[in-house]
């Protein structure tokens, strides 16, 4: 090798080690980027999981003072309203294996204090003797029909058939194992007789058996929570769901929309979207009372709470095209909600994994979560939690006397609940894209306390 080429070999080679580490600098360099930016983006995971509940918690707070004093203070459960007039009523009652609670339910519905109503029960293929219990009830009172299905329909065919056999225009829907107050059809009828545009209202479920821990927890949930959220998306114009054990409606306005969706797992969400993008007004009264079961095992819980996961983003899924049209916009506040409640629960399980895989692969430190739920978040959260809670119990307590004495039992709320909620929204969303469409919604019977 003379001279010349040996020179010519060792700029070559020296410009590829220079090339070469100018690559590595670069790739390090992006390296260390994409790692600053993948630990930006967990701190702001971090951020949004303990924001959001701080955040929608007093708005919710907020919402509720403000409805219960422009609207609820001064009104009282057993002194409804004296009305102009007293249309025909129709009282629907879809039934699937109640042989157990139908006769009581059937006792506090002859007891209404609204004077012009007749009830529809539907036998949707009960497999126990509801069939037979229903026909003894219909010789006792006057007021009841019963129509039979051969096989089970599901809870929206049976409402659909009720509500062609109805003679009222005006309808209260409530399952086959709720106690409606006999006050609550002359609450509900009266929302009718304000505004034309009224399409349905939804009413105040309360929670009967309290005899386990997830039961007492329930109690709180239905007034803090739930009963919370309706108030305030009442102020934003548009409530999510109107609760399908009790919700009266216009039929004029079932009729415009088509009636119950019978492939949807959930009815009353799918009618509540249903009426409200098509115009129709959907009211919450508080008065309007219902006395329900609810699970009280973990699994029944679980199961309850993943079909309603599962059928609000069915609704989600189904309708959120027809929001782009501007005339939808009083929907917007609401479809946010529900979709930034959704996103929550994935950067949940998103920040789960992050914590969990260290113990399994290796992880910068940088990226590394130490603690599921930081200390000073803690600290804020639960007693804001409790907060809420305490104050829905002060405001509905006019409907319920002692919910105080529920409180106690609450900070379990803060743990328990939260966790389910979680978990059912992220198995949610998957049941609801996977579900084959078009699949009739069938139902069992749930789980309804020991």
């Amino acid at each position: 090798m003379n001279v010349d080429t040996f020179q010519h070999y060792m700029m070559n080679t020296a410009n590829f080690f220079q090339e070469a580490l100018l690559d590595g600098k670069d790739f390090l360099i992006q390296g260390l980027v994409n790692l600053s930016t993948l630990t930006s983006f967990i701190g702001f995971i971090q951020g949004f999981i303990f924001y959001y509940p701080l955040f929608m918690t007093y708005l919710w707070i907020i919402g509720a003072i403000y409805y219960y004093y422009h609207w609820d203070k001064e009104t009282k459960v057993d002194e409804p309203p004296t009305l102009d007039f007293y249309p025909l009523v129709s009282i629907l009652v879809p039934c699937h294996n109640e042989e157990d609670n139908i006769c009581e339910v059937m006792e506090w519905l002859n007891i209404q204090t609204y004077p012009n109503y007749e009830i529809i029960a539907v036998n949707d293929g009960s497999t126990d003797n509801t069939a037979k219990v229903l026909e003894s009830l219909a010789q006792k009172y006057d007021r009841l029909r019963v129509i039979h299905f051969a096989e089970n329909q599901g809870k929206a065919m049976g409402l659909r058939m009720a509500a062609i056999a109805a003679r009222g225009e005006y309808f209260v829907c409530i399952d086959g194992d709720a106690l409606l107050d006999p006050h609550a059809t002359t609450w509900l009828v009266s929302h009718f007789m304000d505004s034309p545009r009224v399409g349905a209202i939804t009413g105040n479920p309360r929670i009967r058996n309290r005899s386990t821990l997830l039961g007492r927890l329930q109690v709180g949930e239905f007034s803090s929570i739930i009963g919370m959220i309706k108030r305030t998306q009442r102020i934003y114009g548009r409530v999510f769901t109107a609760s399908g054990v009790v919700t009266a409606f216009r039929k004029r306005a079932l009729h415009n929309v088509g009636y119950w969706s019978v492939d949807m797992i959930t009815e009353d969400i799918d009618i509540s979207w249903k009426l409200q993008t098509n115009y129709w007004d959907i009211r919450y009264e508080p008065n309007a009372l219902c006395w329900i079961l609810m699970p009280e095992t973990i699994l029944g819980l679980w199961k309850q709470r993943l079909r309603w996961a599962q059928g609000g983003n069915e609704v989600l899924l189904r309708y959120w095209r027809s929001l782009v049209d501007w005339k939808r916009r009083r929907m917007w506040p609401v479809f946010l909600e529900y979709l930034v409640s959704v996103s929550w629960a994935y950067c949940m399980a998103f920040f789960f994994f992050i914590y969990f895989a260290k113990f399994f692969i290796p992880i910068p430190e940088s990226l590394q979560v130490e603690v599921l739920i930081p200390g000073v978040a803690g600290m804020i959260l639960g007693p804001t939690c409790l907060l809420q809670l305490f104050i829905g119990a002060v405001i509905d307590r006019k409907y319920e006397k002692g919910l105080l004495k529920n409180f106690f039992w609450m900070i379990w709320y803060v743990l328990g609940f939260w966790m389910i909620n979680f978990l059912t929204s992220f198995v949610g969303l998957i049941k609801a894209i996977l579900k084959p469409k078009g699949q009739r919604a069938i139902w069992v019977s749930p789980d309804r306390g020991v």
